[in-house]
C-alpha cells in the first residue's frame, strides 16, 4: 500500500502551488521566531496575536471592528456584532487550552469550541444554550452562517465526514502542518456542523492545528489576521476552490491559507518591532 493511500492528507502536498506555499510559510515562521524580542517577550506577542486573530475572524463573520474598539470594549452582549466579537475573543483565549485534547479527541474539541463561542447567550434563534450548543445540528435545524451560501450537507453526511476528519487527525499525517490546518478549516466551513458560529469555530480549529503541529508552538502567527486582510471576497473565492474538489481548487485554498499565515507573521513581526522600539 502506498503512503498516500494510508495517509490521504500527504497526497495534498503535491497539489499545484502547495509545496511553494509550505516552504514560504516555514521561512516566514522561522523569521519571526528568530526575532530578538521573541526571546524575552513571547507571552506578550502571543496575547496580542490572539487579540488580533479574534478581530480578524470576527470581521470575516460580519463584525469588522477596529482593533482599538475590540481592545476597549468589555460588554459583548449588546447586539449580533458584539456577540460575534465576544465569541471570537473567547475562542482565541480557549484554543490554547485544548491542544492536548486535539490529537486524541478532535470532536470533543470542536464541541467545546462551539460551546465557548455560544457563551451564556446561547445561539441566536434558539430557545437556549442547552438546545443547540456543543453538538452537531440535527434534521430540521437551520444554520446561521453569514456569507457562506454553499449547499448545506445533511446531518448524516456531516456526522460521517466529521468522523473521517477526526480519524485523520488522530492517526496523524506526514502532510505539512499547513495542509492539515487548511483541510480542517475548509472541511468545517463546508460542513457547517453547528447551528451557528461555524466560521469562527473553523478558523479557531485551523489555529489549533497550526499550533499543535509544532509549526507555531507559541501561537504567534494568527492566520485569521491574514484571512481578514485578504478580504472576504478572496476568502470565499478560495473556499469555492476547496468545495470544487479539483486539484487546482484545493491547492489554491491551501495556498490562500498559507498566505494568511504569512500575513499573520507580518502582523506579529510589526508587534515585535513596536515592542523593541518601546512604542507598545
Amino acid at each position: 500500500m502506498s503512503t498516500h493511500a494510508s495517509d490521504p492528507l500527504a497526497a495534498l502536498g503535491s497539489l499545484p502551488g502547495v509545496a511553494e506555499a509550505v516552504d514560504s510559510v516555514r521561512k516566514a515562521v522561522d523569521r519571526v521566531y528568530g526575532h530578538r524580542v521573541m526571546r524575552r517577550r513571547s507571552n506578550e506577542i502571543s496575547s496580542e496575536a490572539a487579540l488580533r486573530g479574534a478581530r480578524g475572524s470576527a470581521a470575516l463573520s460580519g463584525a469588522d471592528w477596529a482593533l482599538e474598539e475590540v481592545r476597549r470594549r468589555t460588554d459583548f452582549s449588546a447586539d449580533a456584532e458584539a456577540r460575534t466579537v465576544g465569541a471570537a475573543l473567547r475562542l482565541g483565549a480557549e484554543a490554547g487550552q485544548l491542544l492536548s485534547i486535539w490529537r486524541q479527541s478532535p470532536l470533543r474539541v470542536l464541541a467545546r469550541l462551539h460551546l465557548v463561542a455560544a457563551g451564556d447567550a446561547g445561539v441566536p434563534g434558539g430557545t437556549g444554550p442547552g438546545d443547540f450548543v456543543g453538538r452537531p445540528r440535527l434534521d430540521g435545524e437551520t444554520v446561521d452562517e453569514p456569507f457562506i451560501d454553499a449547499p448545506l450537507p445533511t446531518p448524516a453526511e456531516v456526522a460521517g465526514r466529521l468522523d473521517g476528519l477526526a480519524e485523520l487527525i488522530v492517526a496523524g499525517s506526514e502532510a505539512p502542518a499547513l495542509v492539515t490546518a487548511a483541510v480542517v478549516h475548509g472541511e468545517l466551513l463546508a460542513l457547517r456542523p453547528f447551528t451557528s458560529y461555524n466560521g469562527l469555530v473553523a478558523r479557531a480549529a485551523e489555529r489549533i492545528a497550526l499550533v499543535g503541529s509544532g509549526l507555531d508552538p507559541k501561537a504567534i502567527c494568527p492566520a485569521e489576521v491574514g484571512h481578514a486582510e485578504q478580504g472576504r471576497a478572496a476568502y470565499l473565492a478560495a473556499f469555492d476552490g476547496y468545495l470544487s474538489g479539483t486539484p487546482e481548487g484545493v491547492g489554491a485554498w491551501i495556498a490562500h491559507c498559507g498566505r494568511s499565515v504569512e500575513l499573520g507573521v507580518r502582523e506579529s513581526t510589526a508587534v515585535c518591532e513596536a515592542l523593541q522600539r518601546g512604542a507598545a
